[in-house]
This record gives structure tokens, C-alpha cells and sequence, in this order.
């Protein structure tokens, strides 16, 4: 079998460093998916049984297998609130008001980030890489954060004003759809997009990496060649 290709493999083990609890992506999309398709065929109450029923089956299956606690507890968590939100509107599309308040808090935090100069994206690398976080505010470095978390902004305002639209209409299927589509597949690829151009744009700043940073070297800097 041929070896991956070096920058695959880069990529791939960037990605499970930055992104937690990738192991839940199950508690996410299958919950979700489970309400909308019980609540098409028999009513609410029925779609609210199976959905919160999976989430404990799921919690369960993850203490036995001994997961971290922290996120079985979140996913029952995010079943329950959202059914909770389901029923006190009487409306199946509820369920996903809290997955639509999440991604509204994410734009607004991604947008006042950069105007305050202190970007989200750094802040979200310093917290899973622990590098200095002087680093990511050297002029040299920062305007390649700033980028990418503006690139972040427009996905999730995006995504928000497209689940606002179908939210009004009671498009209950639709919103699944789009929550599917728009979830974890498509925050994948923006994390991929955001390590690819990351780095790119870090090369054209010719700013210094993190060891340089660290070991006070004096310009010019070989610049950063791994992890973003």
C-alpha cells in the first residue's frame, strides 16, 4: 500500500490535534436526524422520545467504552435543551434554535475579534497548541489569523441566515438538510481551508515561527513550516 502523500498526512494529524472531541460526531448529527424524520411521520412527541432515547443509548455506549464523560453529558445535554425549545414552541424546527444561537455567538465573537485585533482563530490555536500568544500578535503574524477568522465569520453568518430563512418558513426537513450539509462537513473542509491558506499566508508575511519567536532570533526569519 502506498504511503500518503507528506502533506496529507500534515493535515491529517493537524486536524485530529486541533479538533476535540471528533469522536462525537455521532452525538451530533444522528440525534438531530432521528428527530426529523420521526417528527415527519408521527407527531413531536414521538420524534422528541427518540431523539432524547438515542442520546442516553449513545452517553451510555461512550461511559462503557470509557470516553471522556464531557462530551456524552454534552450531547445529552444539547438533545435535552433543544427538545425542551422544540416543545415550548410546539414547532419541530425548535430543536435547532440552539445550534442557531451557538453559530450566531461564533460570527459575532469572530468579527469583534478582529476589529480588536486579537483574532478568534489565534485564540482557538494557542488553546489546543499552547505557543506563546505574543507570537500570534507580531505584525507579521497576525493579519494571517485576522484573515482566516474573517473567513470564518462569513461561513457562520452564512450558515445563520440561511437556518433563519427556512427557520420562518417552517422548514423543518429543509433546516435538517442544511444542518447536515452545513455541520461537520463543511466546518471540515473550512479547517482544512484554514491550515492550507494559514500557512501559505504566513510564508508571505515572512514573519518568524514559533521557535524563532521563542529563541528571540533577529530577522530574517525562515517562518513557520508546520501547525497553524
Amino acid at each position: 500500500m502506498k504511503s500518503r502523500h507528506p502533506r496529507v498526512s500534515e493535515i491529517l494529524e493537524e486536524f485530529r490535534l486541533v479538533v476535540v472531541g471528533q469522536r462525537s460526531l455521532g452525538d451530533a448529527l444522528v440525534p438531530p436526524l432521528v428527530f426529523v424524520l420521526i417528527n415527519l411521520v408521527f407527531g413531536i412527541w414521538p420524534a422528541i422520545a427518540c431523539a432524547v432515547g438515542l442520546s442516553l443509548v449513545i452517553t451510555v455506549l461512550r461511559l462503557l467504552r470509557r470516553r471522556p464523560l464531557r462530551y456524552a453529558l454534552g450531547g445529552l445535554t444539547g438533545v435535552a435543551v433543544a427538545s425542551l425549545l422544540a416543545v415550548g414552541l410546539s414547532r419541530g424546527e425548535g430543536y435547532f434554535l440552539p445550534g442557531m444561537a451557538s453559530g450566531a455567538v461564533t460570527s459575532t465573537l469572530c468579527l469583534i475579534s478582529v476589529i480588536v485585533r486579537r483574532p478568534l482563530v489565534a485564540w482557538s490555536s494557542h488553546i489546543a497548541r499552547r505557543w506563546p500568544r505574543d507570537w500570534y500578535w507580531h505584525p507579521r503574524v497576525r493579519p494571517a489569523y485576522s484573515e482566516v477568522t474573517l473567513a470564518w465569520f462569513a461561513f457562520f453568518s452564512m450558515r445563520l441566515v440561511t437556518q433563519y430563512l427556512l427557520f420562518k418558513r417552517g422548514a423543518t426537513l429543509a433546516l435538517s438538510t442544511v444542518n447536515l450539509f452545513l455541520g461537520w462537513p463543511s466546518i471540515t473542509l473550512l479547517l482544512v481551508g484554514s491550515y492550507i491558506y494559514g500557512l501559505w499566508r504566513l510564508r508571505h508575511l515572512k514573519g518568524p515561527s514559533v521557535k524563532e519567536f521563542r529563541d528571540k532570533k533577529s530577522p530574517p526569519w525562515t517562518g513557520q513550516k508546520r501547525g497553524f
